[in-house]
Order: C-alpha cells, then structure tokens, then sequence
C-alpha cells in the first residue's frame, strides 16, 4: 500500500485526561511468535490472517502520526518482531526518523531467536538498544517454559547483538514453580556478562494453560531473597517504561521491576499500545480501544488519524484494575499478551 499521509506538525501533543503526555509508543508488527511460552500463549494458537494486519507501510504512516503528537520513543514488539518477514525495512525507515530528529530512539524487545543473521542490520539501522526475554538459563527449564528447545539460539543471539554494538537488556517474567529457584543466579550471571535485568510480575492476560495464580511470584518476596545477597539503592535511570530501576551495589549494573500486582506504576503512564491489526490500547489492562486501521484506510488518512487519536487518548483511564484479591487475580482481560504488544 502507498504511503499517502503528507507529513505536517500537529497542532497539539497528546495529552490525556490526567495531564500525562504520551511520548512513548509500543507497536506490535505481528501476533506471531517462534516460540510458545507458557504464561503468553497457548500451544496451538490461531493467528490471524494477511489482511487483517497492518502493512509496514501502513505502520511506517502510524509511526509518523504519532511523531507528530510528541512521540519520541518507538519500540517494535509482537509476538515476536524479528518473525515478521521485511521488518527490517521499517526499522530502517524508523532509523531514518531518528537521524532527522523526529524520533529519540527506536527499540524493540525480542526473545532473541533470530538475533545471530539480523543483529548486525539492527544496529546499522539505529538501534542502539533492545530488551531480550529469557527466563532462565537452564536448557530443560527453558524448554519446558517456551515449548521450543532453542535457549542456545538466545544465548548466540545475545553475544550477536553485544557483539554488534547493540545494549542487551534482559527481561525475565518471575514464575512461582518456574525459575523462583534460579532468579539469583540469574541476577549474578547478568551482572557478571554486563547486561541489566528486568524482573516482571506475570499478569491476568489471556487463556494459558496453567492458572495464572499458580504461577504468581510477587517480586516483593523475590526482592526479599536478592537483598540477602547483594545491596539495593534506587536509581533515576529512566527508560519510558514502567520499570523502577535498582543499582546493584557497586557493580554498574541494574536491576528492573515491573509489578502490576504488587506495586501499581500507572500514575506516570506516557505510553500506549498499538496491536498489528491497528488497534490502540490506551492501557494494557483494560479492554477499551479505538481502531486506527479504518482511519489508516480511509480517504482521509491524515485527518482521520489525528481524530481517532484525540478520541483515544481523550480515553485514556487513570490505570488498570490488575489485583490480587483473597488469592485470585482480578482484572483479567480477555486477549493474549501476544496480541496487545508487549
């Protein structure tokens, strides 16, 4: 599809209803992943089908509008980014807008399958850093989590990135019966290879297999556990995502949390989330949308786009309704992690 949206400044930035200004952008490029991790998606997952996603062109003229509305941070998410065939071709456009001073940066988070033959064009295209999942190091446990036996391609794809030029950043969901035995020597092995870590609270999204609450790891008790063993001072390191970050001693490493049960982070919310079929959720935990596809779609692009945008951050709630309530989890939506973006 041709790119038919005629870049002009904005009149206003976008700002929603509590005063917050929405700088950051996550857009998911594909709901299809490589990999089957238990607490994401199901085994047998139904994707959907060609027409119903987005073109990267159509996401390169998304991408602009928000630029527009003083969006200045960019990351590509999924499923998994790197499976979407071309992808690189709208990074590289991504890039461009970086190097004219449209964008800050352009990231994306992966869970690093396909880093060894695409790290190098990454970086040539701009990007400086990326988020890797991986929740543990142990080759049977990482099987059984993913469904797939591929944590030696992860591991290749983290040196290819580093390797490349590109900061690797680790993301690891904390999993009650899953890796609460190893997130130490997980911690101790990211301080020693250079990388940060970011622990996440696993949260209500979508049917899984297991039960969500069987597998609920508070990070509070796992901070617990670490502070045994190394010491904690807050850092003002900031990235545009909801993480609060920790030195870890005087190693120049640091450590992430993200917890929707635990520690609610919606007060400075700057983010939204776009799906790769164009809809825009104003929060990750609520089911409200607006779809940006028609407006993409229709004879007025432009206009469109920038009155849907108004109509969705106009939308934008206070927070989620995530929480732990006499041992269940409250607010479950009903879509995928893999289908919202990470």
């Amino acid at each position: 599809m041709p790119d038919t949206y005629s870049h002009t400044p904005a009149a206003t930035p976008l700002k929603d209803p509590f005063g917050r200004s929405i700088t950051y952008l996550r857009l998911s490029v594909t709901d299809r992943c490589d990999l089957r991790c238990r607490y994401c998606m199901a085994e047998h997952m139904t994707f959907l089908p060609k027409p119903e996603v987005l073109t990267l062109e159509e996401m390169l003229t998304l991408s602009r509008a928000f630029m527009e509305r003083g969006v200045r941070r960019i990351r590509l998410t999924g499923g998994e980014p790197l499976v979407r065939k071309n992808i690189l071709w709208l990074v590289d456009a991504l890039g461009q807008e970086v190097g004219r001073g449209n964008l800050d940066e352009i990231t994306l988070t992966t869970n690093g399958t396909q880093l060894v033959p695409m790290a190098r064009d990454l970086a040539n295209a701009g990007v400086k850093r990326i988020n890797v999942s991986l929740d543990t190091l142990n080759a049977e446990k990482f099987a059984e989590i993913t469904r797939r036996d591929r944590i030696e391609d992860v591991l290749a794809g983290i040196a290819a990135a580093r390797d490349a030029g590109i900061a690797v950043k680790i993301n690891t969901v904390a999993l009650k019966g899953g890796n609460d035995g190893e997130l130490a020597d997980l911690l101790a092995w990211c301080v020693s290879e250079g990388l940060d870590l970011t622990l996440i609270e696993t949260m209500p999204l979508g049917d899984v297999a297991d039960a969500r609450e069987d597998n609920y790891l508070p990070l509070t008790a796992v901070m617990a556990d670490l502070k045994t063993r190394w010491q904690f001072t807050p850092s003002g390191h900031r990235t545009g995502g909801p993480a609060r970050y920790f030195n870890i001693g005087d190693t120049g490493r640091r450590l992430g949390l993200i917890t929707p049960l635990t520690g609610n982070f919606c007060d400075g919310c700057n983010r939204v989330r776009v799906t790769c079929t164009g809809r825009i959720y104003m929060c990750l935990g609520q089911d409200d949308h607006v779809d940006l596809r028609a407006a993409l779609r229709s004879d007025n692009p432009q206009g469109d786009l920038h009155s849907a945008l108004d109509r969705a951050i106009g939308a934008k709630p206070k927070g989620h309704d995530f929480a732990m309530q006499g041992g269940q989890m409250v607010g479950k939506v009903g879509r995928h992690m893999s289908q919202t973006g990470g």
